[in-house]
């Protein structure tokens, strides 16, 4: 199956693609009216008008820092998971878009790196805690924000993990921890980028290590903006080996060309009686 991650409402009803995903809020803050004939789609944790506009919301590192834009390795500005303001927020919006479709994906779920966050708010609550373990308490507190989305999700719910299959290093990184989500999450996504897929050597191991990593079904996203239409379908065909489906990001246009190339491939292929 194909499917299609679009901020476009009318690029969902294109006939090649199976499924379609819309952005209702994404990392920069914009927010859309939830659709019913898609997946509306969630940025959690990711928030660039967010942090802008108040700054508490912002997690900080064990030296201080902010997770914001300013940081080489961010691209775009978080928010701390423990924000009870913020998190009862995106609760409505999650609920508001399942009373319109009932499936749902939750994306930017976690915190921003190992060393977040160590705001007053995440110190008083650690401290306050049942949990001895740092990294564990982190992971809670993700599990039980996906677990009360899972209450207002009547349908499936799908959720992106950070693109790193190794044992234990999304659990360190973000507090997502992929055995414990399983009991509330239908369908992971794994967004595999690359500006131009001239090489999918690295794509086959990331995807197999998933393989081996999820009892859960996952997807593969790709990257389809200025991507040549060859290296598209060359790394479509490496991601179709091991995924459920294969969604494209943000370019319908080379999406849809990359599916019908696939196609039109596989009639030229076939064989029929006796040659």
């Amino acid at each position: 199956m194909y499917g299609v991650v679009t901020r476009n409402e009318p690029e969902l009803e294109w006939a090649e693609f199976d499924r379609g995903f819309y952005e209702v809020k994404d990392v920069t803050g914009r927010a859309a009216e939830p659709v019913a004939n898609a997946v509306n789609m969630v940025s959690c944790f990711g928030d660039n008008k967010a942090a802008a506009d108040n700054p508490d919301l912002v997690p900080v590192s064990d030296e201080g820092e902010p997770a914001t834009r300013d940081r080489p390795y961010f691209d775009w500005a978080y928010v701390c998971p423990t924000h009870e303001r913020y998190r009862e927020g995106l609760l409505e919006i999650i609920e508001d878009a399942a009373e319109v479709n009932p499936d749902v994906r939750l994306d930017d779920v976690g915190f921003p790196r190992e060393e977040y966050c160590h705001c007053d708010r995440c110190e008083a609550a650690f401290a306050e805690s049942d949990v001895d373990d740092w990294g564990a308490w982190r992971a809670d507190v993700i599990t039980e924000f996906v677990a009360e989305a899972r209450e207002r999700v009547p349908g499936d719910l799908s959720l992106t993990l950070y693109p790193d299959p190794y044992p234990g290093h999304i659990h360190d990184r973000a507090g997502t921890d992929p055995e414990a989500l399983a009991e509330y999450v239908d369908e992971f996504v794994v967004p595999i980028y690359d500006m131009a897929y001239t090489t999918t050597y690295w794509l086959e191991i990331i995807a197999r290590g998933f393989v081996d990593a999820l009892e859960t079904p996952f997807s593969i996203e790709l990257y389809a903006v200025d991507v040549d239409i060859d290296n598209l379908v060359h790394a479509t065909e490496v991601a179709s080996e091991y995924a459920e489906s294969v969604l494209f990001g943000y370019d319908a246009s080379n999406a849809r060309a990359t599916i019908r190339r696939l196609e039109a491939d596989a009639r030229d292929g076939e064989q029929f009686g006796p040659q």
